[in-house]
């Protein structure tokens, strides 16, 4: 199945310039949607974890469903006043201003391994923080998981050596 038949070109969002990259049909076609879940946990069977940990929102979508069938625990990474109990947090730059994310406080011990999922890779800004965060808690990324990596803008280089696994590449 090419899933690049499912994800859908919208120009000028959100902003003039931009092509976005709408997952939305792959999301209505359950056939599509299962085989880019299989085909992410394909590339990742090499790579030792843990657990399954992403942010929201699109990241959950794939998220959650790969940590279910992986059978590993799967850690929700939120913006600042999503989460119920104690969190920690990671503040980090963006073009223009700054931005938070957090999860809980004992989500991820320490020493644990994480696989860190997104849809898209784009300039890697939020990721990046994402592993910061993982980090911080004394947890290590073993490795990302994209559905599309976005090369032109490289991403990838703000990840350092960790490996990055993506199934669609633009």
């Amino acid at each position: 199945m090419n899933l690049a038949d499912y994800i859908r070109d919208v120009e000028d969002f959100p902003v003039e310039g931009i092509v976005f990259k709408d997952i939305t049909p792959l999301l209505q076609a359950p056939r599509a949607f299962q085989s880019a879940v299989d085909q992410m946990l394909e590339q990742a069977s090499p790579v030792d974890y843990d657990v399954i940990a992403a942010p929201d929102a699109r990241g959950f979508i794939f998220g959650v469903p790969m940590a279910l069938r992986a059978g590993v625990p799967f850690v929700p990474i939120r913006k600042p006043g999503k989460l119920p109990y104690l969190t920690v947090g990671y503040d980090y730059e963006l073009e223009y201003g700054s931005d938070r994310l957090e999860m809980h406080i004992d989500a991820v011990p320490s020493g644990q391994r994480v696989l860190l999922v997104d849809d898209l890779l784009a300039t890697g800004g939020t990721i990046r923080a994402c592993g910061e965060l993982i980090r911080k808690q004394g947890g290590v990324v073993a490795a990302y998981s994209f559905l599309i990596e976005l090369g032109f803008l490289e991403g990838r280089s703000k990840l350092g050596d960790t490996q990055v696994k993506r199934v669609l590449s633009y």
